[in-house]
């Protein structure tokens, strides 16, 4: 989603104002999947069979994590192998049990003899799970008279490809993962054409690391590439197996329903001009939380974005000025009476915000829930739509704004924050008031996943917003402000992203101030983005289906 900055700061005007009363139309592309997955028809008896099957492996799965002649490095390699493939929800009492007696005898000379992979596999370990395990662990690797890594671990793929990863977990100052970070990336890209059998892994690394990858299609990837490690406790092989296939199932009806949903609402019909959608705005939220018992969340989560898309293509792609007033007006009053003072084509779309919301409502007064995270999720609605009337505006006078603006708007129209507090209300009781205050306090976790949100966007998408004619990107904004060439802006907004994926790195480290489930939605909506940047703007801002999940039956 596009978006441009507000709170004025300069008022100097570098482009030429938009034409009041020509409608901008995108022309996206039809959906590529039509109507193919309104045909799944679930069978809750084949479901069923795999929880059932899961439960032996399961608790053999338990009682390995739990077994006390294990050697600790064995048992940090289970921990990140469960991890690795999604099964961390299973385990997250016993693990983080693990580990807090595992870090507490915690000595750096018992890492004199460990090798670079093995070290870096119990780094992550403890980093994954929100342990901070000193990074002085990797000292050992590099040379003391030249501070560079020492050229004997250069011919070391699997340490390479482990201190790459651990890199990726890095906090600000932790100066030994910025260097390891360059020189692995380096060393690998200088063996990805010899390498043979961990050709696939390194290929994989380097395209995207698994920190900043979909958690179930890098749980997938895991269990194809890396056989050993999965196949070293057929207990923990067959669970992930089995497990993939529940999940392809209740992803699958899932699907079904939203794409329901919004052939029932008659999006197409109504409002012909926006982007249809609807897997691939599921397959974003999807990555936000894979979990079983956040089916609902997803659901509704998905028809939220889904909304935010209608709602962005009309102010964006399609409203003239004065209509984007109206509706911004009608959105902030959210009562049905005024209907009557919003152009007639985008009523049904109206009415449709209004009911999607009071019927949740009613779900969560049955259900006996308060319904404040609803009333957050509503008002970050509301702040959208100022924030899409905000950057309308400056289309509409030609307004280039700073980049100081730019952010404070464009954060918001990100729609980040609409997303996150969407997915409060379908996550149940652990969603208590302090943590509702938690998320509305805007912390620092919250204000990086936006950031990385907002700049990855733009840096993907200023040329095709120049050729539109439409919003100013960061990129413009950057280049007015501090009167640098393309290349310097895009080289600091980089920057600038690398600095917030540490900030969320660092408020993922215990001690937390909510649970990891509330934490989760912010740090894998940070790595959608980066999912998704590789992908054409043709798509509308949404990646294909086919981006890797293809794997698992969708």
């Amino acid at each position: 989603m596009e978006g441009v900055g507000a709170s004025v700061i300069s008022h100097a005007n570098t482009k030429t104002p938009a034409q009041p009363n020509v409608r901008h139309l995108a022309n996206f592309p039809p959906s590529a999947w039509g109507d193919m997955f309104l045909s799944f028809s679930l069978d809750n008896s084949v479901m069923e069979g795999y929880a059932k099957a899961m439960e032996e492996p399961k608790e053999q799965v338990r009682q390995l994590i739990l077994d006390p002649r294990m050697d600790s490095n064995k048992k940090l390699n289970l921990i990140y192998s469960v991890h690795r493939l999604g099964l961390t929800y299973m385990f997250l009492k016993e693990i983080e049990g693990q580990l807090d007696k595992l870090l507490k005898d915690f000595n750096l000379e018992d890492y004199v003899e460990v090798d670079l992979h093995t070290t870096s596999i119990n780094f992550q370990a403890f980093r994954h799970l929100g342990y901070k395990l000193p990074c002085d662990v990797f000292n050992k690797f590099k040379d003391d008279d030249s501070n560079t890594f020492k050229e004997s671990i250069s011919n070391d793929v699997m340490g390479l490809l482990g201190l790459y990863e651990s890199a990726q977990l890095r906090l600000k100052g932790e100066r030994i993962l910025d260097d390891a970070s360059m020189f692995a990336e380096t060393k690998l890209k200088s063996l990805v054409n010899t390498v043979e059998g961990n050709l696939a892994q390194v290929k994989q690394s380097l395209k995207r690391p698994f920190h900043k990858g979909m958690p179930m299609v890098e749980a997938r990837l895991y269990f194809d590439n890396y056989q050993e490690e999965c196949s070293a406790h057929d207990s923990l092989r067959k669970l992930a197996n089995l497990h993939f296939n529940y999940l392809q199932l209740q992803q699958k009806e899932e699907l079904r329903i939203v794409s329901k949903w919004w052939k029932d609402k008659r999006f197409q019909e109504t409002t012909p001009y926006v982007r249809d959608r609807v897997p691939e705005a599921y397959l974003w939220i999807l990555g936000l939380f894979f979990e079983p018992k956040y089916s609902l969340a997803r659901i509704f989560v998905t028809k939220i974005t889904l909304l935010l898309v209608v709602l962005d293509d009309t102010y964006d792609a399609y409203a003239i000025i004065d209509e984007i007033r109206l509706l911004t007006d009608a959105i902030n009053r959210w009562d049905i009476s005024a209907m009557s003072q919003i152009p007639e084509y985008i009523r049904p779309f109206y009415k449709i915000i209004l009911d999607e919301y009071a019927e949740l409502e009613k779900h969560l007064a049955k259900e006996g829930r308060a319904n404040s995270t609803l009333i957050a999720s509503k008002q970050a609605f509301q702040d959208i739509a100022r924030g899409y009337l905000e950057e309308a505006e400056w289309r509409n006078s030609g307004y280039v704004a700073s980049f100081q603006e730019y952010m404070k708007n464009g954060l918001i129209t990100s729609g980040y924050n609409v997303i996150y507090k969407s997915a409060l209300v379908g996550m149940g009781e652990i969603v208590t008031k302090d943590a509702l205050a938690w998320y509305k306090s805007h912390p620092m976790i919250l204000q990086a996943s936006e950031l990385i949100g907002r700049l990855q966007d733009d840096i993907k998408s200023y040329q095709f917003e120049r050729e539109r004619g439409q919003s100013v990107t960061g990129v413009d904004a950057y280049i007015k402000t501090y009167g640098v060439c393309e290349m310097e802006a895009i080289d600091e907004l980089k920057k600038m992203i690398e600095n917030a994926c540490k900030d969320i790195n660092e408020g993922c480290l215990k001690p937390r101030e909510v649970s990891i489930d509330l934490l989760a939605p912010i740090l894998n909506l940070a790595r959608m983005i980066d999912v998704a940047r590789g992908f054409s703007l043709t798509n509308g801002g949404f990646p294909p289906i086919g981006c890797g999940y293809d794997r698992m039956g969708l």
